[in-house]
């Protein structure tokens, strides 16, 4: 294996940011390389600013290289000005660890958290020297691999991706490194059926595809394959404290402070959240284990800045004295044992957010607040399912202007189903109303809100729903501006609408979207997801001349007979569960959270065994708090409410 680095660094003088390339930082693991071993290169479809910080990325680095029988390094997109040199002299992509070439390792695997990366992805294939469709590649290529919410719909990649992972990696990926180190002598079939035997891996090449109008039906071909492919979850998020060494950048990215996860998944049961629907069920991390993944983490980085992640970390039992220990006592020393530390809850949910809270938080070093009640009118709240009311908005809002914070962010989805300019007024309104409500506390209190456009996204209640136009988005968007105008206190921000429409083209697209993908990306079209890069009209040439139509693929409602390009995978939920649900949105009926009512059988826990791990949150039958490892127990579920729902049509 030869290192690319002496024809790298003469390079690297004539790019930006050339830090971004040479590796080297601290929590890197040393690549131990050796027979029998297979390699994967781990890499994110994006600059490495954007890249580092990823969470799943860096677990799966620590866990596979933690293996007697791999080894795994990192690798990011090359920036334009670094392409534009490394092409013309033959140089792939390479890892930021030894600066090896792609093509030494067994298995390219990327994390897909956007849809805008997909023309990256295809870059980076044919930058690493193997043909970019998977039909064309030779027996001894590398593997393609992808994981990440965005395979949750992989359709799209899947004339591109040899195989898919559906949910949680920290167990598959031992798995999958089995499979390829015991059939990887029979050749290209061999190892593509063993992986299609592994549960939670989708090989498309396993699969055929038919079409009936503007349906797409998937069904297997080989028979290896299941006919329908379940996720993989964790059941105890506890047995695996990752990263144990977080990765420190050489230079600056974006979220540069530490990040602990303190629970994955969310029953909220907001309708427009893909994350929330494909990570069921929650699984807290033992109070203890955070706090101790917590001082380890920032006397080894030496940041004085942790985050707290999660879908909703207010939601985090306990989450007050948790955020207390880790700023620390009044004296100002750390509760890590180190100076003032500073607490960040980037995912905050208004109804749980308290004084309290904004107390212990404005100990330290203030952060930006942002909370997200997505809607402006509290009937539209309940058809989306986010249940804040206003008085919910207020509180939060006052309790953080009280401890002294000046400014709160909020963000908010225009085009949600069945939204009315009334809906869209109403944003306006609750900005302003925090804004009255931060001068009972502050002088200057402002309010900044984000309105993106909503997408709807596979496996969620709204996967039927046909999004708003590019022109309906803008003229919803220039209302609110009208309505603020001259008002100073109140600043608005807003995602393009093009993008919003690629977006929803790519999220509930079928393998017909991979020609226009592939387009796209040989006309140019690469780093779609910034904005300075991004451009409409080669997504719309693309479709128009492999025959689409933005109307079929994004504008047009869904029927429940329909097959979906993703019928075929599973996130835990059951369709007619996901139907029902989608007819109770247009309803106007909420539901509540289920962790604190009985089970609605939506499957996700049903189908795997298990329940809602929730540490500490309620006391078991002894009176003392639980560990977060004893609450494996079932929930009691009357029978009139579950024979209610299957009347509706819930199984």
């Amino acid at each position: 294996m030869r290192s690319l680095w002496p024809d790298l660094e003469p390079l690297l003088d004539q790019v930006q940011r050339p830090a971004r390339y040479i590796g080297g930082e601290e929590g890197a693991v040393p690549a131990a390389h050796g027979p029998g071993k297979v390699a994967w290169l781990l890499c994110y479809p994006d600059s490495y600013e954007v890249g580092l910080p990823n969470q799943g990325l860096q677990i799966l680095y620590e866990i596979l290289n933690e293996r007697s029988d791999a080894v795994a390094e990192r690798a990011y997109a090359p920036w334009g000005d670094l392409e534009a040199l490394m092409r013309p002299q033959g140089l792939p992509l390479f890892s930021v660890d030894t600066h090896l070439a792609a093509g030494e390792f067994d298995i390219l695997a990327f994390n897909l958290s956007s849809e805008l990366v997909y023309t990256n992805v295809l870059n980076l294939i044919d930058l690493a020297g193997v043909a970019v469709r998977s039909a064309d590649r030779a027996g001894d290529d590398l593997l393609v691999g992808a994981g990440g919410h965005c395979a949750f719909n992989p359709e799209p990649l899947a004339d591109f991706v040899d195989f898919f992972v559906l949910g949680d990696g920290e167990e598959v990926v031992g798995e999958i490194t089995a499979a390829v180190a015991a059939h990887r002598s029979g050749g290209r079939r061999e190892v593509l059926g063993a992986l299609a035997g592994v549960d939670g891996v989708y090989v498309p090449a396993a699969y055929a595809v038919s079409y009936r109008g503007s349906s797409a039906v998937v069904t297997p071909r080989w028979v290896e394959a299941s006919d329908v492919v379940e996720k993989r979850t964790i059941p105890s998020l506890g047995d695996w404290p990752y990263p144990k060494r977080q990765l420190v950048p050489l230079t600056e990215v974006v979220h540069d402070r530490l990040n602990v996860e303190v629970f994955r998944g969310c029953t909220r049961g907001c309708r427009f959240c893909q994350a929330g629907m494909i990570t069921r069920p929650v699984r807290e991390r033992p109070a203890e284990q955070v706090r101790t993944m917590v001082s380890e983490g920032l006397r080894r980085t030496g940041y004085d800045e942790v985050a707290l992640t999660s879908l909703s970390t207010a939601d985090f039992s306990g989450i007050e004295q948790l955020v207390a220990d880790v700023v620390g006592p009044e004296d100002g020393a750390g509760g890590a044992g180190c100076p003032a530390v500073t607490v960040s809850l980037p995912s905050l949910r208004v109804d749980a957010f308290t004084v309290g809270i904004a107390a212990e938080l404005q100990r330290a070093r203030r952060t930006g607040l942002t909370f997200a009640p997505e809607a402006g009118s509290w009937r539209l709240r309940q058809v989306i399912n986010k249940l804040i009311s206003a008085e919910d908005l207020d509180a939060a809002v006052e309790s953080a202007y009280s401890q002294g914070w000046r400014r709160v962010k909020l963000y908010f989805l225009v085009g949600l189903p069945t939204e009315t300019d009334e809906d869209v007024l109403g944003i306006a309104a609750l900005a302003r109303r925090c804004v009255e409500l931060g001068r009972r506390h502050v002088r200057g209190a402002s309010v900044t809100f984000s309105v993106g456009g909503f997408v709807p996204k596979p496996q969620t209640p709204f996967q039927w729903f046909g999004q708003n136009t590019v022109e309906e988005l803008r003229r919803k968007i220039t209302l609110l501006a009208d309505d603020l105008r001259g008002d100073r206190s109140v600043r608005l921000k807003w995602h393009d609408p093009e993008a919003t429409l690629v977006e929803g083209l790519a999220s509930r697209g079928d393998r017909r979207l991979g020609a226009v993908i592939e387009d796209v990306w040989r006309s140019g079209g690469t780093f779609q997801e910034w904005s300075e890069h991004f451009d409409y009209q080669l997504w719309l040439d693309a479709m128009e001349r492999h025959g689409l139509s933005v109307e079929d693929c994004a504008y047009r409602h869904r029927s429940d007979s329909e097959a979906l390009p993703w019928d075929h995978l599973s996130a835990g939920l059951h369709k007619d569960f996901l139907w029902q649900d989608w007819q109770d949105a247009l309803a106007e009926s909420g539901l509540e959270d289920c962790r604190w009512t009985p089970c609605y059988d939506c499957g996700a826990c049903t189908g795997y065994g298990i329940e809602h791990v929730v540490a500490s949150a309620t006391p078991p039958a002894g009176g003392s708090q639980g560990t977060g490892q004893d609450l494996l127990r079932p929930v009691p579920v009357p029978v009139r409410l579950l024979e209610t729902r299957h009347l509706a049509g819930v199984s």
